[in-house]
């Protein structure tokens, strides 16, 4: 049985510091998304990569610093439609593709299911 970490399979920090960035490159341009966001995005990248990290195998350094995820929590202030969320699905699974490079088609299944399944059960409305 591999016991290889997704989070190693992609090379660490650095991929994931790639897609952050990527994605949020999307965010400061879609309409639907930016309002959601505080005007310096500094700390949004930070907890999203770390978050990210953490959930696919890498140091726990999110719930040293923040606790818990509770995802649904820390989302329910925002309105999340079915619009907001396909939006940011859109955003994210852009963001996988430009920084995918040659990361083999199961590890981008992996991480498009789990963008799929976490966008969905964010809609609060």
């Amino acid at each position: 049985m591999d016991e290889t970490t997704v989070y190693e399979r992609v090379g660490g920090d650095e991929f994931f510091r790639q897609l952050v960035e990527a994605f949020y490159d999307r965010v400061e341009r879609d309409e639907i998304l930016r309002p959601m966001y505080p005007e310096d995005l500094t700390e949004s990248k930070r907890t999203l990569e770390l978050f990210l990290v953490q959930y696919w195998g890498g140091p726990r350094t999110y719930l040293d610093e923040r606790g818990h995820p509770r995802l649904r929590m820390r989302h329910a202030p925002f309105r999340i439609t079915k619009r907001a969320r396909d939006a940011w699905l859109m955003a994210m699974t852009g963001a996988l593709e430009e920084v995918a490079g040659s990361l083999d088609e199961e590890v981008l299944e992996e991480f498009r299911e789990y963008f799929s399944m976490a966008a969905t059960s964010l809609r609060n409305v």
